[in-house]
């Protein structure tokens, strides 16, 4: 069955920069999709998160489990990034190889 995953677009090169900055941390059924990103950091945060690094397709390249405060994470190839509460990866079953609805193809 699947899970459903609300998601929020950082659309703009502003947004995309605040990323998650300064917010409370997601619902474990909300996320936050950075298009034409291959690269995050953490800094400054207070919380650890995971980040999915999409294809254009959809596709899960690679996921950075539980990302702490303070680092830095990048697929290249990747083409957006969703980032979701520490084990939201897990818990919607995103994993290299996985490929997200449809609503998300053509990311890219």
């Amino acid at each position: 069955m699947a899970r459903v995953l609300h998601v929020r677009i950082a659309a703009g090169f502003v947004q995309r920069a605040r990323g998650l900055l300064l917010r409370p941390p997601l619902a474990p059924n909300e996320a936050l999709l950075l298009p034409g990103c291959a690269s995050v950091h953490t800094f400054g945060m207070r919380y650890a998160i995971d980040v999915v690094f999409l294809d254009p397709l959809g596709r899960v390249l690679h996921v950075a489990r539980s990302l702490r405060p303070w680092r830095i994470a990048s697929q290249p190839g990747a083409a957006a990034v969703l980032e979701l509460s520490a084990g939201g990866a897990a818990a919607h079953q995103l994993y290299p190889g996985a490929v997200l609805d449809a609503a998300l193809s053509g990311i890219g």
